[in-house]
């Protein structure tokens, strides 16, 4: 049976469970899909405290509050019917970022990429480039927005404030991943079908440097950076990998996580490195020291199909939960006190 009709205090006390210090519940989206809800990349603003989670199919992008877990629904994004992998589905809004003062929304649906007031959720401009945006990515230092386009090989770069298309690099492979490293002037992504990472100057353009992350077959995926440390975390199918950024890009240490991993999170202030296993239905925590080794901290059991965790201020991952069983919220790990 269904429980997406309770209250939500009663769906929170009904599904709850706790393992290694860790609480476990459900948090439903404003509207629910037959099939379920996709979703891909979810991003905190720790400006304002909260979650925007685009939500595919369902043409809307779900904001929770963090600290008071309401969340506010920003509808009627389009939608559209694309065939993949030899089955027909429905896309939508897909991937966030956090700018200054705004949150970039892109979406699969119109090809755009649209701002939205960081506060008040309202919308402001979009731009629209010609092939399917993925990964967001904002970089201060230069004002722009990166997108990843893996469709046609390409990385789109946007002015922040028109969303005016300013540059098109091409690649041999498929853009995956994103990280911005405003320190050292880099943008990196991983060319998930050859299993290669790469460190792009931000204001040349250039790739500077390319690193093997041996992640096998299907390649690499989401990555995450430690600015300050020069320390890259690369997700692989069934592992998280530790790059030295600030040398050779050699692999530092890793942390087996099970299978159906895609992106990960990661928390500077604790050092803490977040990553939700979707098939193996679980989330490992693990803490990396200066020298770039990671530690398992916890493996905390969530829900088959959760994944792409994204870490809020005091601790709590939130991880999206859909795709199939008309499953349409999201899988709140949070620390018990």
């Amino acid at each position: 049976m269904r429980l997406r009709f309770l209250s939500l205090a009663l769906l929170t006390f009904a599904l709850s469970a706790h393992a290694a210090g860790y609480d476990v519940h459900l948090l439903p989206l404003s509207k629910a899909m037959p099939g379920g809800v996709s979703m891909d990349y979810l991003v905190y603003d720790p400006h304002t405290g909260f979650v925007w989670a685009p939500a595919g199919n369902s043409g809307r992008v779900d904001v929770v509050d963090t600290a008071t877990g309401k969340l506010t629904p920003i509808a009627d994004f389009p939608t559209a019917e694309i065939e993949a992998r030899g089955r027909k589905r429905v896309v939508g809004p897909s991937s966030a970022t956090v700018g200054d003062g705004v949150v970039y929304v892109g979406n699969r649906g119109d090809f755009k990429i649209c701002a939205i007031d960081a506060k008040s959720l309202a919308r402001g401009a979009c731009g629209h480039i010609d092939s399917m945006p993925d990964g967001l990515a904002y970089s201060a230092t230069t004002k722009d927005v990166w997108v990843t386009a893996p469709r046609d090989k390409s990385i789109r770069i946007l002015d922040a404030k028109t969303l005016a298309e300013k540059a098109k690099l091409t690649y041999e492979g498929n853009p995956e991943g994103f990280a911005v490293d405003g320190k050292r002037g880099r943008f990196y992504t991983n060319m998930e079908d050859k299993d290669r990472t790469l460190a792009i100057d931000l204001k040349t353009h250039k790739t500077v440097a390319t690193w093997s992350p041996a992640c096998g077959g299907d390649g690499p995926h989401g990555l995450r950076l430690d600015e300050k440390a020069g320390l890259l975390f690369v997700a692989c199918d069934a592992k998280a990998e530790v790059l030295d950024v600030a040398h050779d890009g050699k692999v530092l240490s890793s942390i087996e996580t099970g299978d159906g991993v895609d992106d990960l999170d990661y928390a500077p202030a604790t050092r803490m490195l977040y990553v939700a296993a979707a098939k193996a239905a679980r989330l490992t925590i693990a803490h990396v020291d200066n020298a770039g080794h990671l530690t398992l901290v916890a493996t905390v059991p969530t829900h088959a199909g959760a994944r792409n965790g994204v870490v809020a201020k005091d601790g709590s991952v939130y991880l999206g939960h859909g795709g199939g069983a008309d499953l349409s919220e999201l899988v709140v790990v949070t620390p018990t006190k």
